[in-house]
């Protein structure tokens, strides 16, 4: 299948090092920006696949080393950090540690929210946690090659046969929304807020189209995220499970609405926006 890249705006088909730094430092500041904050941090719930988790998980996270990755506003911290043994949330943005902070002001000794990178991750020894958390997507807003990296990391200060579990957009479950044939529907106010999407989609991405992500494994899409501020990672089920395998083995998928468990038959139908994928640690 077709491997291609591209950045916010730019042509290039070929992954290329200065498109990449552009997309994750132009990511990065979005999530900086006082709008973003305030609507990160007012969030609250889990979604279903990550309640699905966090049951599983509940009886034993008291005995768990957590990490978790990208923590925003806090969403994740007000369920898990009462329940883990040991618990750190990070994120890349230092206005959200800031506002995370300050919506946990009393935050228990074994609790530590902290600016930190999911590439570099270099403040954790090896080997150190027995259950990471990186939901909402947060690994979809890197470049490729950063990706690659974030998955080495994780599997560095992962304890093996330790958990991982994350979130990332479904290039099944919008590729489709790049053909204006299937945005077609008997009611008429359906159709036309079905083809404005597609238009803006493809005024903000004139080198995508659905014929390349039909066949393409990943992209980077500028997609509704933030109106159309995110330049977001997306991949085939089946494609993120070969990125996984050199480092993770057993992986589970579930789908982010309901939380049900997908079988293998599923992962090449599936047209969810996004997926969870529960890994264990090699």
């Amino acid at each position: 299948m077709m491997r291609f890249d591209e950045a916010l705006m730019f042509t290039s088909m070929t992954p290329d090092r200065p498109l990449a730094i552009a997309m994750s430092n132009h990511n990065q500041s979005v999530y900086t920006a006082p709008g973003i904050v305030r609507h990160y941090q007012q969030l609250k719930q889990l979604q279903p696949a990550e309640q699905v988790i966090l049951e599983r998980f509940r009886d034993t996270l008291p005995q768990l080393k957590m990490l978790d990755i990208g923590v925003g506003g806090g969403r994740t911290t007000q369920h898990f950090a009462r329940l883990a043994q040991e618990y750190v949330g990070i994120d890349y943005s230092a206005a959200m540690i800031a506002a995370c902070q300050r919506r946990f002001p009393h935050a228990a000794l074994s609790v530590s929210l902290e600016i930190g990178d999911a590439r570099t991750l270099t403040r954790f020894a090896d080997n150190h946690f027995d259950f990471i958390l990186f939901s909402f997507n947060g690994l979809d807003y890197v470049s490729h090659g950063d990706r690659q990296q974030i998955l080495q990391t994780i599997h560095r200060v992962s304890k093996p046969g330790g958990y991982f579990y994350f979130s990332s957009h479904n290039l099944q479950g919008i590729a489709s929304t790049f053909d204006y044939r299937q945005q077609l529907r008997l009611n008429p106010l359906n159709t036309y807020v079905n083809l404005v999407m597609t238009t803006l989609l493809w005024l903000c991405n004139p080198t995508l189209s659905h014929q390349k992500l039909s066949t393409a494994e990943y992209a980077i899409v500028r997609d509704e995220s933030h109106n159309f501020r995110l330049q977001t990672y997306y991949i085939r089920p089946t494609a993120q499970l070969q990125q996984l395998e050199p480092y993770f083995t057993d992986t589970e998928v579930y789908a982010w609405q309901t939380g049900r468990r997908l079988t293998a038959d599923e992962l090449t139908t599936n047209t969810d926006l996004w997926l969870y994928y529960l890994c264990r640690v090699k």
